[in-house]
């Protein structure tokens, strides 16, 4: 379901799609994140590291009555203090779209996929 925004000029409708890529693109250029990873795992555990235009894949987008809940599935760099980078990044999305798209961001849920080497 779409959300939907009034305006002086009409009605903007913004699809899950357009947030899970503006979601994903925030992510990646946070400090410390390889890339967006699919999210399944093939069946030797190792994640597909997915390309700029396939963000959205790795991305859930769901609306509830509180606002947005986020789920990311990525690939970390390897040797950086995880929890610290993951919640920066959380913040620095949830700052991003709140900003952007004028929207509540109840949840942003991050999933570590894999850890590589570097980009």
């Amino acid at each position: 379901m779409p959300i939907n925004k009034s305006t002086e000029f009409g009605t903007i409708q913004i699809s899950l799609d357009a947030i899970a890529a503006l979601a994903g693109g925030t992510i990646t250029e946070s400090y410390g994140i390889v890339g967006m990873a699919s999210q399944k795992t093939f069946k030797d555990g190792l994640a597909e590291l997915l390309k700029r235009e396939n963000y959205a894949k790795g991305v859930i987008v769901r609306q509830n009555d509180g606002g947005l809940i986020l789920d990311l599935y990525i690939i970390a760099m390897q040797g950086i203090k995880l929890g610290e980078v993951i919640h920066e990044a959380q913040q620095r999305v949830k700052y991003v779209l709140e900003k952007t798209l004028e929207v509540k961001v109840q949840e942003v849920n991050v999933w570590v996929q894999g850890v590589r080497v570097s980009r």
